[in-house]
């Protein structure tokens, strides 16, 4: 079955004005076949073919969520505080097509070998998925015993990650320990074609961007190598952030939030683009990911811990709505969440909507950005607002 959508305004992330796209379906490897001004659906007589009407709706590529605790995560609140594991409607309502899992402060009770599971599930039920090896703490848990081979031999594992520096929950490790997991998360990318990045937890302790530094001062090791993340959860760790970004590394803002952590002087994602924008740091050097499923914890006006929310995948659209209220063009508020984080974990066809690529595609409403169907590897994922996909085993308050 072949889906043509019909009509659509084009972001590509670039915008490309009034087009028809012509997608294969996943049987025929869900690719994008054709955009052009217009596309006859009488002409199309080699496969059956869905048309989608688009008129009204703008087209832009599924979006791209690199840090996502997919198999749960959170516990720090105690027991009852660890997070369920991510459902995939609630992921494709937010217009995402593509997750990358991590593990979270938890490493004990949540597994790399269960976080390859939940990403081998995901892509079951219709997403793009890949994921990390490693964990917060170092020495970092591994399913083969070695960073290399998990990179090299298990298809969906892209790099290490989240090690946690700079925080008071991370097992402070030494130079050595971060250079040995750089260096042989490089080569496992190396000989396998595949990013091999590490994916850095930032956390508020004083050193901030310093082990970082320190593992690209000897000049072997690219900063590019290196993927922090947090960078905007305090003005002294976003400052260095942009530093780290006009010396060439990546840097990666979280988008879940709650109101006390902006109080408290934590820069959101749109504002922190907005900022490197007017710095002239390339914008293909920034991203946003959700850290969907990770716990945020909710205070009362004394500072008391009253609850725990969850972050949501849903979040990177926010962060694209505030960031275009703030000014930045469409086109440019949706390269943080597709062509960028596509680029950086070398995902060569995803993150954009051209011919050849995967057909992962969100349709939203101009002005609010809300998300009317979503296509991903050829499949409807979202039908007019609803999720046509479901885990199996969804929860009962699963859309």
């Amino acid at each position: 079955m072949l889906l043509l959508v019909k009509n659509v305004d084009l972001y590509a992330p670039e915008p490309r004005g009034k087009r028809d796209i012509l997608v294969g379906g996943p049987d025929s490897g869900g690719r994008i076949l054709a955009i052009e001004s217009e596309i006859d659906p009488e002409s199309i007589r080699f496969a059956p073919c869905e048309v989608i009407d688009g008129s009204g709706l703008l087209a832009v590529p599924g979006l791209v969520d690199n840090h996502v605790h997919i198999s749960g995560g959170g516990g720090e609140g105690g027991w009852a505080s660890r997070t369920p594991e991510l459902e995939i409607s609630d992921v494709v309502l937010a217009g995402v097509t593509t997750v990358i899992g991590v593990l979270g402060t938890d490493g004990l009770t949540r597994s790399p070998e269960a976080l390859v599971a939940k990403t081998l599930a995901l892509r079951e039920e219709g997403l793009s998925a890949w994921c990390y090896t490693g964990s917060y703490r170092v020495p970092v848990r591994t399913v083969s015993g070695d960073i290399t081979k998990d990179i090299m031999f298990l298809e969906p594992v892209i790099g290490v990650g989240e090690v946690a520096v700079s925080d008071h929950r991370s097992s402070r490790p030494s130079h050595g320990e971060l250079a040995r997991i750089a260096s042989e998360a490089r080569a496992g990318g190396m000989l396998s074609g595949k990013a091999g990045i590490v994916n850095v937890h930032l956390g508020d302790a004083p050193s901030g961007f310093e082990p970082l530094r320190r593992l690209v001062a000897g000049g072997d090791l690219p900063a590019s190598q290196l993927l922090p993340t947090h960078c905007g959860r305090n003005a002294r760790v976003f400052e260095e952030a942009l530093e780290w970004a006009r010396s060439g590394g990546h840097i990666d803002f979280t988008t879940s939030t709650v109101p006390a952590f902006v109080a408290d002087g934590e820069i959101t994602a749109a504002r922190a683009l907005l900022r490197a924008r007017s710095e002239g740091i390339p914008t293909d050097r920034v991203s946003f990911s959700s850290d969907g499923q990770g716990s945020l914890p909710l205070f009362d006006a004394s500072g008391k811990l009253t609850g725990l929310t969850v972050g949501t995948s849903a979040s990177l659209l926010e962060a694209v709505r505030e960031a275009v209220a703030l000014g930045i063009p469409l086109a440019e508020a949706l390269l943080p969440v597709t062509s960028s984080p596509a680029r950086m974990l070398k995902l060569p066809r995803k993150g954009r909507v051209e011919t050849g690529r995967d057909a992962d595609i969100a349709l939203l409403e101009p002005g609010s950005l809300a998300v009317a169907f979503v296509i991903g590897g050829g499949r409807v994922l979202v039908r007019d607002g609803e999720a046509v996909v479901r885990s199996a085993f969804p929860s009962r308050g699963s859309r």
